[in-house]
């Protein structure tokens, strides 16, 4: 699960790009899948745990496919696009993810294709984002940015752009405003270039992992694998529906919540490190009185939280303002337990 000893360091000039204007970074890295068929809601319902059936065209949601026992094999951000249903999931894991989904397809009638080499997508972030969005339409830019700024979480729509037509949907990715551009891969370069004339500064990766963990979001791979419970990583209130149907995994997450009033062995936190000591990095463990009590997961300099991170602690250690040691290879450094998100 752990990058160990990873710290994510913000460049200063595109994360104030991203806090106060706006920035774009390319994420078609990250997987991509396309569900089509007129059964493709209905036969998702049961296999993924938010309510599916309910997504209309132009509509999206967050969610996440478990095995029998609970288990993440991905968490996935779904938009409805009227034909098909367009799916991001991890890289790590999209092979596994489609495999899976495939097995089962009985009599419904669906198709699960892996898109990620021909449909590119381009996150632009911050304040200004939908502003540098509309410079990709033919369409009126204060009609267009009105539009844009009005779509909510995983909401999206279609835009005429010189090269086409492009869906652009609201993210979900940080707790900042922003938008992913999605194009055909032979338009990526040309989709950079037009946010980047229109005021957009390039975004690094780093910089996004920083932005991501003064969020407080769990990513795939780092925080979360296949030993996870969505419990564990505290992402049921946005990827979980309570009142739909039965889902696979499902008996073990009532489970928790009914007979374990919803405690599990180990919870997803935020922590803040020590400023004057050296950074641990991802990987590190967590201590209290000599105690095992967790491990960080993700860390990283905020530019104004300062040394911040994600981690898992047992549940006995969850409560804000616990105070802990965080140790590894580099020596230590005093940890607290943090509610909610580093920077607003």
């Amino acid at each position: 699960m752990f990058a160990v000893d990873a710290v994510y360091f913000a460049d200063p000039v595109s994360y104030r790009a991203a806090r106060t204007g706006a920035a774009c970074i390319d994420r078609s890295a990250q997987g991509r899948l396309v569900v089509r068929g007129p059964d493709r809601r209905s036969w998702l319902q049961g296999l993924l745990t938010n309510d599916i059936d309910a997504l209309e065209a132009g509509r999206g949601c967050y969610a996440a496919c478990l095995t029998a026992q609970g288990r993440l094999v991905s968490d996935i951000r779904l938009l409805e696009l009227g034909d098909r249903l367009l799916c991001d999931v991890p890289p790590e894991v999209i092979q596994a993810l489609q495999a899976r989904l495939e097995e089962f397809i009985i009599t419904e009638d669906v198709a699960v294709e892996d898109v990620t080499g021909t449909l590119a997508r381009v996150a632009v972030y911050g304040p200004s984002s939908a502003k540098v969005v509309v410079t990709l339409s033919r369409d009126s830019p204060v009609e267009l940015a009105a539009r844009l700024e009005g779509l909510l979480r995983n909401e999206h729509l279609p835009i005429a752009s010189t090269w086409g037509q492009l869906t652009v949907a609201r993210s979900r990715e940080l707790r900042i405003p922003g938008f992913d551009v999605y194009c055909h891969a032979d338009d990526r370069d040309e989709v950079i270039r037009t946010v980047t004339a229109g005021g957009a500064a390039p975004l690094n990766e780093a910089t996004w992992e920083v932005l991501r963990i003064e969020g407080a979001i769990p990513r795939f791979g780092p925080d979360m694998d296949d030993e996870t419970i969505p419990l564990e990583a505290g992402i049921e209130d946005e990827a979980i529906s309570f009142t739909k149907g039965c889902y696979v995994g499902q008996e073990i997450i009532v489970r928790v919540l009914h007979r374990g009033q919803g405690r599990v062995a180990w919870k997803l936190v935020g922590l803040r490190l020590d400023q004057a000591a050296k950074i641990p990095g991802a990987g590190a463990e967590l201590r209290r009185d000599e105690k095992e009590a967790g491990r960080l997961t993700s860390v990283a300099l905020s530019p104004e939280a300062g040394p911040i991170a994600l981690g898992y602690v047992h549940r006995e250690f969850t409560a804000a303002g616990t105070g802990l040691v965080a140790r590894d290879q580099t020596g230590e450094s005093t940890a607290t337990v943090t509610v909610g998100p580093f920077v607003a």
